[in-house]
């Protein structure tokens, strides 16, 4: 299955490389979900790249053109993450026709290290594994520092995943209430459930302590270690919204562990080393970790083509279960 899919998008990949001028040495299928990744490596200096094909109708251009211009400025900030590269024409994206399909490929340095998931998963001492967790909750918090302090410039579009974006009637991951695992109970509990987010959401407010523009999808799977430090990648679903739903997605993954309480205790620790979360703010975390797990039925009700296994499954009962008794915090 790699195999077939890199070579079905090579030939886009090289035609992509060409109007951004390198010359590849080696060029490596990496990775297909929403979008076609590969790893390049630059013929004039072996340095190494990674190459993007997004995936047609998710984000137009000019929400491309400005993924890169926040993550060049977290770059600038001393942030480590992907650093965008250019044409020689000052162009951020090129369209190629991938696989039948036109898609917009974008080119950036490669970002080295081990995905935090794979550390955590291997890593057998606790010492160990809080020290990784509260680098995750460092890094997400400098983030939102740079967020918060950064004036976009004219003609910045991203997502807003606010109120409606996340529990309006058109949610931007899709309508997790028509999930097909649902039964038809639960499709009538998650719609009440969802008009009442909906309305703790706007009265939560925007203000920019608490809501700018965030990664969206900061689970261990995007983040690297390398000598000691924390590096994002993927900012795909990158857009305006709650703080708060970068530490839900963080954490999600492990909210059944019987840890899960020391886990969430490191990474938020490692979150105030930088930035402050009053507890007032942190008793919302539970609402948002029921706001992620429901918007990730959604968007798998979006993608039936990826392969997701019992998580959905899993993901759809710890919704269903906490639902019922669920009372907002705000």
């Amino acid at each position: 299955m790699t195999d077939s899919v890199g070579e079905a998008y090579a030939p886009a990949a090289r035609q992509a490389l060409v109007a951004f001028g390198v010359e590849p040495a080696a060029l490596r299928f990496v990775h297909l979900s929403e979008n076609v990744t590969f790893r390049v490596t630059d013929a004039r200096d072996g340095s190494a790249l990674v190459l993007r094909l997004h995936r047609p109708g998710y984000h137009d251009i000019a929400s491309l053109r400005s993924e890169h211009l926040w993550t060049r400025a977290l770059v600038a900030a001393g942030i480590a993450a992907p650093e965008p590269l250019l044409t020689p024409s000052g162009e951020s994206f090129v369209e190629v026709g991938a696989a039948g399909e036109p898609r917009w490929a974008g080119l950036a340095r490669w970002v080295e290290g081990d995905l935090l998931s794979d550390v955590l998963d291997r890593d057998g001492d606790a010492a160990s594994r809080a020290t990784h967790l509260r680098q995750l909750g460092a890094v997400m918090a400098a983030m939102h520092n740079q967020a918060s302090a950064w004036t976009p410039p004219a003609g910045f579009r991203r997502h807003r995943l606010d109120a409606d974006g996340l529990m309006g009637p058109t949610p931007f991951w899709g309508p997790f209430w028509d999930q097909g695992l649902l039964t038809s109970a639960e499709r009538a509990m998650l719609l009440d459930l969802r008009d009442r987010l909906h309305a703790g959401l706007v009265r939560l407010g925007e203000a920019p302590e608490r809501f700018s523009l965030i990664h969206a999808d900061l689970h261990p799977h995007n983040v690297l270690i390398e000598d000691g430090r924390a590096a994002v990648i993927d900012f795909d679903d990158a857009g305006f919204g709650w703080h708060l739903y970068d530490l839900a997605a963080a954490l999600i993954g492990y909210q059944d562990r019987a840890d899960f309480a020391r886990i969430q205790q490191d990474c938020i620790e490692g979150y105030r080393s930088v930035r402050a979360l009053p507890d007032a703010e942190l008793a919302l975390l539970p609402m948002f970790l029921l706001m992620r797990g429901m918007a990730y039925l959604g968007w798998c009700h979006q993608r039936p083509e990826l392969a997701v296994g019992d998580l959905l499954q899993r993901r759809k009962d710890k919704v269903c279960a906490v639902a019922p008794g669920f009372r907002l915090p705000v």
